[in-house]
């Protein structure tokens, strides 16, 4: 049947994409740093509880029992990775602070695959089709570009992109990075005070007072500026917490005196500290943080990491090279083994115990409840 006189359309391509060169971050917001290498030099490099929050998730991503079926052996060993580096837990931690993971492959004679390898994903760029979809991507060190189409001449898939969802970029993910900076700022900041207040005695700060010597002089305009200006050069900010004032010409120092809760930046710390475990979904208990009762015990924090971060990580990792190796193996699955993560072992333990009491199960459907196989 015809309605308004015509057929309904029929769609026959995909949507354009905006051909938007690559920008994950740019520019600057206030102090903070916007590019991806300084963010990672000042964010996890410099900064204790960022490091520890992705290396928590990263290495437990990475640590993850993984089932593989079929050719169990040979898609656990690319999965493994090479030269010591472990290729969910480098991709992991390419997703958390960059939001793009890229893997490469590389062939035996028999056009199947014989290695999988992680690419730093800032030195790569997409090179879009006409329509905006990705045609190639390329991966630039120094003055060399290396070109991995999307898809190879023989149909099967070339470079694995693996993205978090960014809501304003076709091509690219958003990583944690970015939204942690404010309170990773805050963060390096209260240390670098703290340890200049310490290396300058950690005099107390005070108030300059102008002693006129007659009733009604004041300071002369070019002296006000001048004053001001050696202030803001020589006292002002982090660097320079404590430092003693050389005064002169009816100056005077009036010391004001610290309390201790004045000196103690702890506070300042950890609440920026818990600002950044929040960002890469780390519950701060894992992290020794103070003051936090979020969770009623360690083992509940640990089991929320897995459930809430490392899990949905892991799996999506998978999911995209599965999808990536299914070019080469149809057939091929791959999850994680619920079953032998030690922090999910009460999760376990409960739902074996009732599976167990429904009576009204045969041990058959009980089997399969529990996703274990026929065989086992």
């Amino acid at each position: 049947m015809k309605f308004f006189g015509r057929k309904a359309a029929r769609v026959s391509a995909r949507p354009a994409l905006a051909r938007l060169p690559f920008g994950w971050i740019g520019g600057a917001i206030g102090e903070v740093p916007r590019n991806y290498e300084t963010l990672v030099r000042d964010g996890y490099e410099r900064n204790a509880i960022a490091q520890r929050a992705v290396r928590i998730v990263a290495e437990g991503a990475g640590s993850a029992p993984v089932l593989a079926r079929p050719l169990a052996h040979e898609a656990l060993r690319l999965i493994a990775g090479a030269a010591g580096q472990s290729l969910i837990e480098t991709a992991a931690m390419h997703l958390l602070l960059h939001g793009n993971a890229y893997v490469g492959t590389t062939c035996d004679a028999d056009g199947r695959p014989a290695e999988l390898f992680p690419l730093r994903p800032e030195r790569v760029s997409v090179e879009p089709a006409e329509n905006g979809w990705p045609r190639a991507y390329l991966y630039k060190v120094g003055e060399r570009v290396m070109r991995y189409p999307a898809v190879t001449e023989d149909g099967r898939p070339g470079l694995l992109h693996l993205k978090a969802l960014s809501p304003l970029d076709d091509h690219y993910g958003l990583g944690c990075l970015g939204a942690a900076a404010q309170a990773v700022a805050v963060h390096n900041a209260a240390g670098q005070w703290h340890k200049a207040l310490l290396d300058n005695a950690a005099r107390p700060s005070g108030a300059l007072v102008y002693d006129p010597g007659e009733a009604g002089a004041a300071l002369s305009a070019e002296q006000f500026e001048r004053l001001r200006a050696e202030l803001e050069a020589s006292f002002q900010g982090a660097g320079n917490a404590g430092r003693p004032m050389l005064l002169e010409g009816g100056l005077k120092w009036q010391a004001l005196s610290l309390t201790p809760a004045d000196m103690d930046f702890v506070e300042t710390k950890a609440a920026a500290a818990r600002e950044i475990a929040l960002t890469f979904g780390v519950p701060p208990m894992l992290l020794g943080l103070p003051g936090d009762s979020t969770y009623a015990n360690y083992q509940e924090a640990n089991r929320a990491l897995w459930r809430l971060t490392i899990l949905p990580l892991a799996g999506k990792i998978l999911g995209g090279l599965q999808a990536h190796l299914n070019g080469w193996w149809a057939d091929l699955s791959l999850s994680i083994d619920r079953d032998a993560i030690p922090a999910l072992a009460a999760d376990r333990e409960r739902v074996w115990a009732q599976v167990a009491g429904a009576d009204f199960l045969s041990g058959e459907e009980k089997r399969r409840m529990l996703g274990l196989d026929h065989g086992q």
